[in-house]
């Protein structure tokens, strides 16, 4: 929302800076450079803790208004952030502080909402819709230069924010928590979405079984997946244009449309591997396990390798630019391997356990700028610069050889943890069940029989 705008075109920068800024309508705001940081970082303070709250609150009341309310508190704390900005930077600071906080219950929620309404044949393509985020960011990139042109630099505030009310308006009119309190689905469609899920899924109003997720290795598995990638993107985006900047002397984040191109071929791509998958799915080709293992190669290791040849690419800009957007186009992938297991491994809790993966994974957003400033703090020469990568890369490929060795896109028996207890033992989940059975299945009037009795079969 023009946060680097806000924060280095109108701040006390040096001489040699200021020439190149734009001044509107006068306005400055003297911060100094930590202040700047401050300001930036504040949002991410808090959003570890509500990316964990989020998918059980969404779980436990239903993602519709967990994302309406935050949206909309989000789209208030924009529109103020200009007079926040006049107050000064603490103002500001509080501010980005709770946007953070709305922030961090989105993508949780919205992981609730996918395991609710998509056939397992068809998560990819809803798995990949949500990369929409990275489709706002070159939109709001490309809307608020002008804005603060035309306008003046609070415009690139205040059109946004006013955006954010008009979706909320469409959000609440379109949907809702689930298939069957849908008021204008049709039968024929709310019929399929059940048929396909089956008794995997259901409201609950108790808490995760913790202790069952904690010691589930499988859930282990992909955590670390999730924080490999991770990782990965936090070291593309911030790692990558800093080593084109420093040693290739070219500021990427100043080119246009070419600062955009890593975040729109990771969209492009993502929905081409989701649709992708889903075909292999629906036509029997492979096993869940088998594809989330398999495109671990394309989310993972792939980018992992492009990292390493980040160092070897001599002063070619137009190639490194080249290989940056290819290791974030591939890691597109993703929607098939890290940004999906969670829904197989437990879909009634699909909002908990991503949650826990991406509080834990966004500890990499503090790990990757201090390795890259204790490696190049005498100098940015290629051989200082070529152990970051080498870390940068390790972690990736790691993360997905770890996932391809223990990782799995079964069901966990304790997704049915809260089924009714007076049931003999018997009908307790007695195996584990790959999620994209039942989907295959012309009559799944009897899915419950089958997911908990699947060794019978």
């Amino acid at each position: 929302m023009g946060w680097e705008g806000l924060g280095k075109g109108y701040d006390s920068a040096p001489s040699h800076r200021k020439k190149h800024s734009r001044i509107v309508q006068g306005e400055y705001f003297n911060w100094t450079a930590d202040q700047q940081g401050t300001i930036i970082g504040a949002y991410f303070w808090c959003y570890p803790l509500t990316s964990l709250i989020g998918g059980m609150a969404s779980e436990r009341w239903g993602p519709r208004y967990v994302i309406l309310i935050t949206t909309l508190i989000s789209g208030i704390l924009t529109a103020l952030s200009p007079f926040a900005a006049r107050l000064g930077y603490v103002a500001l600071i509080v501010v980005r502080f709770l946007l953070g906080c709305a922030g961090g219950f989105t993508y949780p929620a919205l992981h609730v909402l996918v395991a609710r309404w998509a056939p397992p044949s068809e998560k990819g393509k809803f798995v990949s819709a949500m990369m929409g985020g990275t489709l706002g960011i070159v939109a709001t990139w490309s809307l608020t230069g002008p804005l603060m042109e035309k306008f003046g630099w609070a415009s690139a505030f205040y059109v946004p924010a006013g955006l954010s009310f008009i979706w909320c308006g469409f959000w609440w009119y379109l949907v809702a928590d689930t298939p069957n309190e849908h008021p204008r689905i049709s039968t024929a469609e709310k019929k399929y979405i059940t048929d396909a899920l089956g008794d995997k899924v259901k409201k609950s109003k108790g808490l995760p079984p913790f202790k069952s997720i904690c010691t589930s290795f499988p859930f282990l598995a992909m955590v670390i997946l999730h924080y490999g990638n991770l990782w990965g993107l936090y070291f593309i985006m911030t790692v990558g244009p800093k080593f084109v900047s420093s040693v290739l002397d070219f500021e990427l984040q100043a080119a246009g449309v070419i600062s955009a191109l890593p975040y729109l071929a990771r969209l492009l791509l993502a929905t081409i591997f989701g649709s992708l998958g889903d075909c292999i799915l629906s036509r029997k080709m492979m096993s869940t396990t088998t594809i989330r293992k398999f495109f671990c190669l394309f989310s993972h290791i792939i980018p992992g390798i492009l990292l390493v040849l980040m160092v070897y690419t001599g002063c070619s800009t137009a190639l490194s630019v080249t290989i940056i957007t290819m290791s974030m186009g591939f890691n597109g992938a993703a929607t098939l391997t890290n940004l999906q297991n969670h829904q197989d491994l437990a879909p009634n809790y699909a909002g908990t356990l991503y949650g826990i993966a991406n509080s834990i994974g966004s500890t990499a957003g503090f790990f990757t700028p201090m390795i890259t400033a204790y490696f190049t703090r005498n100098g940015n020469t290629f051989e200082q610069w070529r152990p970051v990568f080498f870390i940068g890369a390790s972690v990736y490929i790691v993360s997905a050889i770890f996932f391809i060795l223990f990782g799995t896109g079964n069901i966990q028996p304790w997704n049915f943890i809260n089924d009714d207890k007076a049931e003999d033992d018997k009908t307790k989940p007695s195996d584990l069940k790959d999620m994209g059975d039942d989907s295959k299945n012309g009559n799944l009037k009897d899915s419950k029989e089958i997911s908990l009795n699947v060794t019978r079969t």
